[in-house]
């Protein structure tokens, strides 16, 4: 998807970043004054999700930059640290939950950067460790080309030991970061999946290939790198799939240069259903054997995510027996039955991950209670 039109909230345009960010792309943007029309106008198109991932908009983030991660507490969460420096996404997935997340969805980047950097100076003030991600809400580094954001969140996190930064991404958009000096405390990460699945599913997104490479360049410059095999996707033929994605990852990459992999399988909002009837009429991802779950989204049957699971954990395994494996809101019978342990056997999913960031990226913040 390209960038078609970009619209700048009055309150920014006089930033310096809004305006480069402008002249890079070289689209000479509209000075919106009342936000609302553009989110009308989205909203009337035949397909608001698409036409919303041509429009850029630069605005101010007016609430918090730092949010923890929307679990829930029926499953096991993780307990990310989310920086919220955007939304939505220039690719177009099928099973992207954005679609339906935001009201209307449109391309938003948030300019002021000052505020950000508060936020985090803040956070590296604090007592503990924590994990912090770009990539809930947008993708880390679709504007990466455009924006000098990821470089000076890098350089920030470089000089503190108290707090990582994870970049997910399904791009390969890291040319400018592999010279940078990180200190270990910046993880490049990438969502992965079959090449099916990519070729079907995710309209935009460069080829696991592309990912592959893009991943073993960075571990050659030294970045702690993650994995998230999330959404699995099950179809026929799939788990030999998912195996030669595994034994072509860690062809590439080597297993103790990364720091943790996480494994979910596809799950949706019932409000998801027909939109990707709408947009994507070919998929019969939403047609499987679902069971509502007990956060309200539509899970597989629990016997068929542990099947994959055991499978998928297991050749992780083999590749790279030291990896921390996690499951992405998933109750202790899955953990139990997949891989054998429960979080709380272990003092706590946020505890293993933070236990984790501090060998592996030198932190030195007072771990999660158990």
């Amino acid at each position: 998807m390209t960038v078609s039109s970009i619209y700048v909230d009055q309150d920014v345009a006089d930033s310096a970043i809004a305006q480069r960010i402008c002249l890079r792309i070289g689209i000479e943007p509209s000075i919106l004054t009342d936000e609302q029309v553009l989110f009308d106008s989205i909203a009337k198109a035949d397909d608001p999700a698409g036409f919303g991932k041509s429009i850029l908009y630069l605005t101010r983030n007016k609430g918090q930059f730092i949010r923890p991660c929307p679990g829930t507490k029926r499953y096991r969460c993780c307990g990310l640290q989310i920086l919220h420096t955007g939304t939505y996404c220039t690719m177009d997935c099928a099973y992207c939950i954005l679609q339906c997340y935001f009201h209307p969805p449109v391309l938003s980047h948030f300019v002021n950067y000052g505020d950000l950097f508060d936020a985090l100076d803040d956070l590296f003030s604090g007592p503990g460790i924590s994990r912090v991600c770009t990539g809930e809400f947008t993708d880390s580094l679709i504007w990466e080309q455009y924006t000098d954001q990821v470089p000076q969140l890098i350089d920030a996190f470089a000089g503190q030991s108290r707090a990582v930064l994870e970049l997910k991404t399904k791009t390969v958009n890291i040319g400018r970061l592999l010279s940078l000096s990180h200190n270990r405390k910046a993880i490049l990460a990438w969502s992965l999946n079959t090449d099916r699945a990519i070729a079907r599913e995710e309209r935009g997104a460069t080829s696991l290939a592309a990912r592959i490479e893009a991943a073993a360049a960075a571990a050659a410059a030294g970045f702690p790198l993650a994995f998230h095999f999330d959404p699995i996707l099950i179809y026929p033929g799939c788990e030999e799939e998912y195996r030669s994605v595994v034994r072509r990852v860690f062809s590439r990459s080597p297993g103790d240069q990364v720091i943790w992999i996480s494994l979910g399988t596809f799950r949706y909002m019932p409000a998801l259903k027909p939109i990707i009837a709408h947009r994507f009429p070919s998929s019969k991802i939403p047609y499987g054997e679902f069971i509502q779950g007990l956060d309200g989204k539509m899970r597989y049957f629990k016997p068929l995510r542990v099947a994959i699971y055991e499978r998928v954990a297991a050749w992780i395994r083999e590749a790279a027996p030291d990896v921390l494996l996690y499951f992405c809101m998933e109750d202790d019978e899955v953990w139990e039955k997949s891989i054998g342990l429960t979080p709380g056997d272990q003092g706590g999913l946020p505890r293993l991950l933070d236990e984790r960031a501090a060998r592996f990226c030198g932190l030195d913040g007072h771990l999660t209670a158990a």
